[in-house]
Order: C-alpha cells, then sequence, then structure tokens
C-alpha cells in the first residue's frame, strides 16, 4: 500500500472517530466562549446559583460573575445564541460530534454599561434549574432556538 494511502486513512479514522471527546456532566458547565478576557474557550467549571444576586461561573482557569440585574437576554438550544455580539469558535471535535449539546447564550451588561455575552454548554438534566433560577432572578424570559429546544427543558 503507498504510504499517502495509509496516511489519508489513518487522518480519516483520527476526524470520525470519537477521540476524548469533553462533554458537560451534571453539575458542571463549559464555557464555550465569549467577552470574558482571560477565560480561555472549553474551559469546564460549575454554575453556582446560590447567590440572589449573581451568577457565578468558577473554574481552576478563573471565574466570572453576572448580576442578574445587568441580564439583557437569554437564549437555549442546541446551536450557540445568535443574537449576543459574540464570535464563537467551535473547534473539530465538536463538529464532528454526533452527541447533542445544549447551549445557554446569557447577554448581559458589564460596569461600563457595555453589551457582552457568554455562551454555556450545560447538560440537559440540568438546563431547566438553571433556566428557572436566571429568568426568576433576572426578570428576563429565555428565548427558545426551537420547539425542540423547549421540549428538551420543558418534557
Amino acid at each position: 500500500m503507498p504510504r499517502k494511502f495509509v496516511a489519508l486513512v489513518l487522518l480519516l479514522a483520527f476526524i470520525w472517530l470519537p477521540v476524548g471527546e469533553a462533554s458537560v456532566g451534571s453539575g458542571e458547565a463549559m464555557y464555550v466562549g465569549g467577552t470574558i478576557a482571560g477565560l480561555p474557550e472549553a474551559t469546564m467549571g460549575k454554575l453556582n446559583t446560590n447567590s440572589d444576586k449573581v451568577l457565578v461561573f468558577e473554574s481552576p482557569k478563573g471565574k466570572f460573575e453576572i448580576p442578574y440585574e445587568n441580564v439583557t437576554s437569554l437564549e437555549y438550544g442546541q446551536k450557540a445564541g445568535r443574537r449576543v455580539g459574540v464570535a464563537i469558535v467551535i473547534s473539530v471535535w465538536a463538529l464532528f460530534s454526533k452527541k447533542r449539546k445544549h447551549f445557554l447564550t446569557i447577554g448581559f451588561t458589564d460596569d461600563n454599561d457595555k453589551p457582552q455575552g457568554v455562551v454555556l454548554e450545560v447538560p440537559k438534566g440540568t438546563a431547566k434549574s438553571f433556566i428557572t433560577i436566571i429568568e426568576v432572578r433576572s426578570g428576563k424570559k429565555v428565548e427558545y432556538e426551537s420547539e425542540e429546544a423547549k421540549k428538551h427543558v420543558h418534557g
């Protein structure tokens, strides 16, 4: 067999096989991307909703807080929100993943009243509680990407 053919087969196998796919588990969330300075994309962490004033994302790589009163929009679905002006780079594993991912996009204003945004991957099983808490505390209603996304949360 020619070496080029073998190399091509190995490359295709690497692309199509699930390779240590990062996935959020119960109680976790992934900062997919957004406007948080210094926090790398695809950072795994925990969402803390214990405070009635701020939503907190904590990870070994950094943390951020979003005051509920500063939330301007909420979107949920299997695609990153389109309304928030946030450029998200999706890695190769995410493009080829067959696993359904669930994204919560939060638009908010910072202390200088400038628009900001984050995209979080949340586990399907905890999405409803995160959404309910953020809706109640922020006074904003989540917009669902589709009826299917709405069914994932409301059953």
